[in-house]
């Protein structure tokens, strides 16, 4: 039994602290950026919102020309009279003042311009009691600008209206209502539908399997896109003949939503001021494509604001007016968990199916 005892306990050595260890100090080349570091960090922003906040930035920068005020390092003072100016003012493309999103998104291009020159952002507090003010005025006056603008929803019966108008047996028909379908049963945004290829789309026996990148989440998501009951309708059988009818031409690889002329002819050279432009292979733009829906809309005669956003939109609503449960709907068109967005579309999917009211 004494073999199990344990063993007689060594006395503890005394525990001496440690030298601190000598760091170097800090050099001027440890809080600098490389112009490739610069680089790489903008692309992480999504080009649409780059061009805006350039815009934003330059017309800040020239205000503050004209006022004798610095731009970078802005003061608190100055973003301040900046976005009192905002509101008072009439800008050359509306003729009125600007809309508080647009001013809030002014706002973010100045803290972004500061954030990547290593510079602290203005403070914003006082500027925004401003914008607040502003926001409640409008809204007191019943000015539209008080509401958000947000793009109509392209439910079933508007989509089917939409459908209606194209000519599907020309090409441009075709990829129009490629569009129209996967754009709304992906879910997906103008940006991530254009970026799609022939080889991101696979006919399987249940359906289609898109490999779409979605830009918000940075990630891929494979979506499953079942047949439709209705041919004329079917997302499936509209891609199927798009691809076919490009194939016929020659186009077996590359972009799946491309640009065409009133003669039929795949990506056309286009140029301005005798210069080339647009994507070689004719990939659409993102802009183009929400030119798409809008023009398609405007021939089915729908009222309301009707852009490349009014798809995904239309998911989501109908989605949740037939039941589906919130993490599906949010897992298949790739939005963020707990989106604000979503939960707003879902909001506008039971205001009459989930209504407190009923039955009072």
């Amino acid at each position: 039994m004494t073999d199990l005892l344990p063993a007689p306990v060594a006395s503890v050595p005394a525990v001496t602290a440690a030298a601190p260890v000598a760091r170097p100090a800090h050099s001027a080349a440890d809080f600098t950026l490389s112009d490739a570091a610069r680089e790489a960090i903008l692309a992480g922003v999504p080009a649409s919102t780059r061009r805006a906040y350039a815009s934003d930035w330059s017309a800040f920068t020239a205000w503050c020309a004209r006022h004798g005020r610095l731009p970078l390092p802005a003061t608190a003072e100055t973003i301040t009279e900046y976005v009192t100016h905002l509101t008072a003012t009439p800008s050359a493309k509306t003729g009125r003042p600007l809309a508080p999103s647009s001013i809030e998104r002014a706002l973010a291009a100045v803290r972004t311009m500061h954030n990547g020159a290593d510079v602290a952002p203005p403070q914003t507090k006082a500027a925004r009691k401003v914008l607040s003010g502003y926001r409640e005025r409008l809204a007191l006056a019943k000015d539209p600008a008080a509401r958000p603008r947000k793009a109509d929803a392209a439910v079933p019966d508007a989509l089917r209206a939409m459908l209606a108008t194209l000519d599907r047996s020309a090409l441009a028909g075709k990829r129009d209502a490629a569009a129209l379908l996967l754009g709304y049963s992906c879910a997906a945004r103008v940006s991530e539908l254009v970026a799609l290829d022939i080889a991101d789309v696979r006919e399987t026996p249940e359906g289609l399997l898109v490999n779409i990148y979605r830009r918000k989440i940075k990630k891929f998501t494979e979506v499953a896109v079942p047949y439709g009951r209705v041919p004329a309708t079917c997302p499936v059988r509209a891609v199927r003949d798009l691809v076919a009818a490009m194939a016929e031409a020659g186009r077996t690889a590359g972009p799946l939503l491309v640009r065409i002329d009133r003669h039929g002819r795949i990506a056309p050279p286009m140029t301005r001021g005798g210069r080339t432009i647009g994507d070689p292979q004719g990939r659409m733009t993102a802009e183009a494509c929400g030119e798409i829906v809008g023009r398609i809309a405007s021939a089915a005669g729908l009222d309301g604001r009707w852009t490349g956003h009014s798809l995904r939109r239309g998911f989501a609503t109908a989605a949740r007016r037939n039941g589906a449960a919130l993490e599906r709907i949010g897992r298949h068109g790739g939005w963020a968990d707990g989106s604000t967005a979503l939960l707003g579309y879902l909001e506008e999917g039971d205001r009459w199916t989930d209504n407190p009211v009923t039955g009072l």
